[in-house]
């Protein structure tokens, strides 16, 4: 027997008047056509009939010969089921577990005229009103997912019914669902397991074939291939998933791993039995303040998107699964960080001594850190710039080395930009490696994607980490001075002077902390006291011009990059065919867009924790270790390179900094 109804479940007599009167709309339909052949021009009216009573309600088209709602229909699809049905078994699987207001048991139907004879199905008793609207959606939406019954039941928890008890029961307003048990862990249990890995592969039953959906070619491997091939896996099973619920007007609401379920017999993942689906457009177009950027549709794909990338995050980083870390996340991002710095969040917040180590930042990291682009792309702050499911199919990240995608622009920078950051980690610079950060940066100049002064003033506020300077480094082991100090970070903060958006005044702050050692076995023993060096200065942002000058047949720099062939290295590089489909040049550009740095008066303070013998010794020392530059900010001149995650700031000199977007500490 089907259920018609939302607000509470049919009775009998309700479904007798339905059937009466769709009998009496099929007589009156053969009547009609026996009046008006088929061949004349008239067409009678269609007749509307509604038929309600206090449980059900419905309306039937006569004149069309079609119903909103079918019972024929629906009958195949959901059937009504009583408790002697079963056979209630004395487990429950760990993947199963309900909320506070179910009771959720594993049971075998024993009715021998069902197609589900003998089968295990789970039955969920909702007792609660929340809990049975719940229910109930959940047959709702499957009257809207049933044309497609193949996708439905790779991916959705299958619903075969409901037990619904009658009014001399002691519970008359009791709901019980029935849907599919399929016998394995939601995906949390499984991340959960200390083997988890391994066991997940086997359950899976993992082949060449299977590696090939995603685009690879290869089985085995390390423990980080393994495991970036599972995820595509997952994650590709997932996104189709979900787009098959938005494609029919549906989003999910409720993404968790705890909620999505993997299948052993179809190796499927389950999204769920979809009891909190919404409609795209359940309350009609709305008129309100809140959607005139934005419509209903585009609000709750962006929140599911928001949740499937926080999936992402705690398959790849299992660190998240501590619910503290993860509170840690949810806070960065509700200070309104940018997304696109996750990684310099993630390296500086999860413990490197952990049982999974960094093998979920090396996944991320890998193919020019494209899985952090996807993982900000769908946590991004703003909902209209998180990615659909469609285009994450498509990205990098998800496809295997034997598909080619061709990467967008926005891809192409991210991975320059990602590649110079892992340079400029490693330390140890030797000559190759400052050759390829300088052509990285020479690259990602010419691909800037702001070239305007407006569009900087928007990215510029904020925290900003030195990572790299092409000058020269001067470290502690080659020299021996008087006064040792030990560099620290380099921040350069970044402040508006006004929200007036046509006041062009931006406050730079330098803040270098150093430690002033004061033991004489250095080497070993690195502690002394604390310090910090501190500089402010105001710049005037001006649109401006690089100028490139052609000299005895060499492309000189006015700005040099303080390297030998620095300009001419990278006009052979430009000139090989790889790099020629990325350039948007022909031949290298005789000047670049920049925007000039108009600095004004300079303030230079230094705090110290403790007191030392010789401050100005510790001060000629941290400005001989750090770029001078930073010290002095009037010889910043312009920006070259800006986006919401690096900043290129070039030097009077020629030289280039290179910094990366950092999260506002306490």
């Amino acid at each position: 027997m089907a259920l018609c109804g939302v607000s509470s479940t049919p009775s009998l007599r309700s479904l007798e008047i339905l059937q009466s009167a769709r009998n009496s709309s099929i007589g009156l339909k053969r009547n009609r056509s026996l009046c008006h052949p088929t061949n004349s021009s008239y067409r009678a009216k269609p007749v509307r009939l509604r038929c309600s009573s206090s449980n059900v309600e419905m309306e039937e088209d006569v004149g069309n010969g079609s119903s909103s709602v079918s019972v024929e229909d629906e009958s195949a699809h959901v059937m009504q089921f009583k408790w002697n049905d079963f056979k209630i078994l004395d487990r429950v699987s760990i993947g199963h577990g309900g909320r506070a207001d179910e009771l959720v048991f594993e049971a075998l139907v024993q009715v021998p005229d069902s197609p589900l004879f003998n089968q295990g199905v789970v039955l969920r008793k909702l007792n609660t009103t929340h809990a049975q609207r719940r229910g109930r959606r959940a047959i709702e939406v499957l009257k809207k997912l049933v044309r497609r019954r193949l996708m439905y039941h790779s991916y959705s928890m299958q619903v075969h019914g409901y037990i619904s008890n009658s009014l001399r029961s002691d519970d008359p307003y009791s709901f019980t669902l029935v849907h599919g048990c399929h016998g394995s862990f939601s995906i949390r249990h499984w991340l959960q397991q200390s083997d988890w890995l391994p066991t997940l592969e086997a359950t899976l039953a993992l082949d060449e074939e299977s590696f090939r959906r995603v685009g690879d070619d290869t089985t085995g491997g390390p423990a980080v291939s393994r495991q970036l091939r599972l995820i595509r896996i997952l994650m590709r099973d997932l996104l189709i998933g979900v787009n098959y619920l938005h494609s029919h007007g549906l989003a999910h609401t409720e993404l968790r791993l705890e909620n999505v379920h993997i299948s052993p017999v179809d190796r499927h993942i389950k999204v769920g039995i979809l009891g909190n689906a919404a409609d795209f457009y359940g309350d009609g177009p709305s008129s309100s303040n809140a959607y005139s950027t934005m419509d209903r549709r585009q609000m709750m794909i962006a929140f599911d998107m928001r949740c499937v990338g926080f999936m992402m995050a705690k398959m790849v980083l299992q660190e998240l699964m501590d619910p503290l870390i993860f509170s840690k996340l949810k806070s960065f991002l509700a200070k309104r960080n940018d997304p696109s710095s996750l990684r310099e969040f993630f390296v500086t917040t999860l413990n490197t001594n952990s049982e999974s180590g960094n093998t979920g930042v090396q996944i991320l990291d890998r193919n020019w850190g494209a899985g952090w682009h996807l993982l900000s792309s769908l946590i991004a702050t703003r909902p209209s710039k998180r990615i659909s499911c469609l285009d994450a199919l498509k990205h990098p990240f998800l496809c295997g080395p034997r598909w080619r995608v061709a990467p967008s622009m926005d891809i192409i920078r991210w991975g320059l930009g990602s590649t110079a950051v892992r340079i400029s980690e490693e330390y140890i610079y030797r000559m190759p490696q400052r050759q390829r950060l300088t052509h990285f940066i020479e690259l990602m100049e010419m691909l800037n994607p702001c070239p305007k002064p407006n569009c900087w003033l928007e990215l510029l506020p904020g925290r900003w980490r030195l990572l790299y300077s092409t000058g020269k480094h001067i470290g502690l082991t080659l020299r021996q001075p008087s006064t040792r100090a030990l560099i620290g970070n380099v921040y350069l903060t970044i402040n508006r002077a006004s929200e007036d958006s046509n006041n062009t005044l931006l406050s730079f702050t330098s803040d270098i902390g150093f430690t002033a050692i004061t033991s004489k076995d250095w080497p070993q023993d690195k502690t002394g006291a604390r310090g910090k060096l501190q500089t402010l200065s105001q710049f005037r942002l001006v649109a401006g011009k690089r100028l490139y000058l052609k000299e005895e047949k060499k492309n000189i720099s006015k700005f040099s990059m303080g390297e030998p062939n620095a300009e001419e290295g990278l006009v052979e590089k430009l000139g090989t065919k790889k790099w020629k489909k990325v350039v948007p040049f022909k031949e290298f550009p005789s000047s670049l867009p920049v925007v000039k740095l108009v600095s004004g008066e300079i303030e230079v303070t230094m705090n110290m924790a403790d007191r030392i013998e010789s401050p100005g010794n510790v001060i000629g020392e941290v400005r001989k270790q750090i770029p001078q530059e930073m010290f002095d900010l009037s010889k910043l001149v312009c920006g070259t390179y800006i986006d919401s995650r690096l900043l290129v700031l070039r030097c009077v000199n020629g030289l280039a900094l290179l910094f990366t977007r950092s999260s506002f500490g306490p």
